[in-house]
């Protein structure tokens, strides 16, 4: 059983991506080719911004809106310790200091109730992630941050192809941010991410930081990086994007498929992934959450079943960040020991979600008897 089976998406589509990848080797245009135009415009449409700026990778889309905001040495930011390091290490290479504010143990997502008492005088962004495909409470959390004239920063790395109350992810905030790692629900054959925004000022920046802080040809009006996604990425990520609206439903059949599958079987002992009212999730991932998490993770893997977990050590407990007895995070500490991600994928049959959940049980069951 495959934990995300991109081969059969690719078995799909294979025609396409090659007709768009011997388009890019026809034109030659391997950087900033006609292809990353394209691709931003459709993903503008897609969520409803007037923006899209395709780079390098996520980790870069988050360090590109970083310093399009001009955050830096002795500024603050507010993101949740429960995500992958990319969150918070994206705030320190712009010089500034993550501020971890714990998550709602429902949904993993950063509490939008913990984050006004963090606000202080050098805060200068709030940025949450948006796990596991679903979104934060962003609704909430931008009327907190208008509140104290912050811009906020959707780390929808997972979450393309969410909706918040209607309105999609990457579309709901000051700068979105996404990734196009291979196994993202909109993923390359490479590294790649974009940002998005309604704002002309910090497009024309990020546009700019992405490519050395170039405005025009060696003519350099701030400091930048080396950003830009490649041409034939784009091209791939064209050929999936035809295909990723459909993909999103296939991935909400999969998970309702689990949810109901868990439910049926369990009297709690497995708790499914709860989805806040007025939320869509792109399924990233189909994490449970389970006592004893090491112990049934092995036996599903003895019996043939891959998994992970997402994220084994929060943010506040890794050594870089020294911030061990940072207090007040148990929520992020205790999800973090119990979360179990099962194989999730557009093209998962309902007899393999039922294979999964039923080696889960029992392997749960004979644990904790």
């Amino acid at each position: 059983m495959q934990f995300i089976d991109l081969a059969a998406q690719q078995a799909r589509i294979r025609p396409e991506i090659d007709r768009r990848i011997n388009a890019v080797l026809a034109h030659g245009k391997y950087i900033m080719g006609p292809e990353i135009g394209e691709l931003e415009e459709k993903l503008a449409g897609y969520t409803n911004m007037r923006h899209a700026i395709t780079v390098s990778s996520g980790t870069d889309a988050l360090v590109i809106a970083l310093m399009a905001l001009e955050i830096g040495p002795g500024d603050e930011v507010i993101t949740s310790p429960f995500s992958f390091i990319a969150t918070a290490e994206a705030i320190t290479l712009v010089g500034a200091t993550p501020v971890f504010v714990d998550i709602d143990p429902a949904t993993y997502n950063i509490d939008p109730q913990r984050i006004e008492p963090a606000i202080t005088e050098n805060t200068r962004a709030i940025m949450p992630v948006s796990l596991y495909g679903q979104c934060a409470d962003y609704d909430t959390i931008n009327e907190i941050a208008a509140r104290h004239a912050l811009p906020v920063i959707e780390d929808g790395a997972q979450s393309l192809g969410a909706t918040h109350n209607g309105r999609p992810s990457c579309g709901l905030t000051t700068i979105g941010c996404t990734s196009f790692f291979p196994s993202k629900p909109l993923g390359g054959y490479g590294d790649g991410g974009a940002c998005f925004t309604n704002d002309e000022t910090l497009a024309q920046r990020m546009r700019e930081i992405r490519v050395h802080g170039q405005e025009r040809r060696y003519h350099h009006t701030r400091i930048g990086v080396n950003g830009r996604l490649d041409t034939l990425q784009a091209a791939i990520l064209l050929a999936k994007f035809d295909i990723f609206p459909d993909e999103i439903e296939r991935r909400q059949q999969v998970a309702a498929a689990y949810t109901r599958l868990i439910n049926e079987q369990t009297d709690g002992a497995i708790t499914p992934p709860h989805i806040a009212a007025g939320n869509t999730s792109a399924y990233a991932q189909y994490t449970i959450r389970i006592q004893r998490r090491d112990a049934v993770q092995r036996a599903l893997n003895e019996a043939g079943i891959p998994t992970a977990v997402h994220y084994p050590v929060p943010l506040h407990h890794q050594p870089v960040f020294g911030l061990a007895e940072s207090g007040n995070l148990e929520a992020s500490s205790k999800a973090a020991s119990e979360v179990l991600s099962l194989p999730m994928h557009p093209y998962m049959q309902e007899s393999n979600a039922a294979q999964v959940v039923d080696a889960a049980c029992t392997a749960a069951n004979r644990i904790t008897a």
